[in-house]
């Protein structure tokens, strides 16, 4: 199978251009409520990963690097959700992008509980495609009945659950095999380009109290490291108008300040 990263982009370059990579999952597919938020107000390119199980960041990162310039997208803000965190150090250090800034949303450097990601790869590759589909029937339905005046959050829902697949099952334990050997905390200190941060108050995958404290102290140019109290660990999803408008705030911001 052909491994192609695939993008879609939703507005024109008369608008700054954020670019939505996203976390575990792959896919664009949980991003819909985030992107009714923007309303327009941003250009917006969202990536879909291939399944990939042999790819390695870097690789993530040319791929990311290679598709945007090939549709003229060069001068990009970077929102790096959960594992593409891990994706976005190494756009900064490949300097091929204009890269205005980066948002980690649920992100990190070197994840601080590393045990925890070889722990979830194990269990990850364990689980039968049987009870993980089961689970995510449940979730659908849930879902559907919380969006249902908005057919295309209920299209994005399904699709999501369509996507889960047991070769999308092996992508996804590559993804955790490869965040529990990475730690590109070097290239966070190095890069000058301004680091912005939100993550949920309640966020058991990533503990956020332990990824600013690192940020703080070895990442001179973060600018913001902001916690929502109303969100978990997928903080685009459960405070989409929220991290919205504080995203457009930080690219507005940033037009009006010099760059570090």
């Amino acid at each position: 199978m052909e491994e192609v990263l695939q993008i879609r982009v939703h507005g024109d370059d008369s608008h700054p251009t954020l670019v939505y990579l996203p976390g575990l999952h792959g896919d664009w597919t949980l991003i819909g409520r985030f992107r009714q938020a923007l309303a327009g107000r941003l250009r917006f390119v969202e990536v879909t990963y291939p399944r990939t199980l042999t790819w390695t960041l870097e690789d993530y990162a040319a791929a990311v690097e290679r598709t945007l310039l090939e549709n003229k997208i060069r001068d990009v803000w970077l929102l790096g959700e959960s594992f593409s965190s891990q994706v976005v150090w190494p756009l900064l250090s490949r300097k091929r992008l204009d890269i205005q800034g980066v948002i980690l949303a649920g992100g990190f450097v070197r994840h601080p509980v590393t045990w925890g990601v070889r722990l979830a790869e194990r269990v990850v590759g364990r689980l039968s495609l049987g009870l993980i589909t089961r689970i995510l029937f449940g979730y659908a339905h849930l879902a559907r009945l919380r969006y249902r005046g908005s057919p295309e959050i209920k299209q994005s829902i399904q699709e999501f659950i369509d996507r889960r697949t047991k070769l999308d099952q092996h992508a996804a334990q590559h993804r955790l095999h490869l965040l529990a050997g990475n730690n590109p905390g070097h290239l966070a200190r190095e890069t000058t380009v301004p680091i912005y941060a939100l993550s949920g108050l309640f966020d058991p995958i990533v503990p956020w109290f332990t990824v600013r404290r690192w940020l703080r102290k070895n990442c001179a140019t973060l600018r913001e490291f902001k916690i929502i109290r109303s969100a978990d660990h997928n903080v685009l999803g459960t405070a989409a108008e929220l991290s919205a408008n504080l995203i457009i705030n930080w690219i507005q911001e940033n037009k009006c300040s010099p760059r570090i």
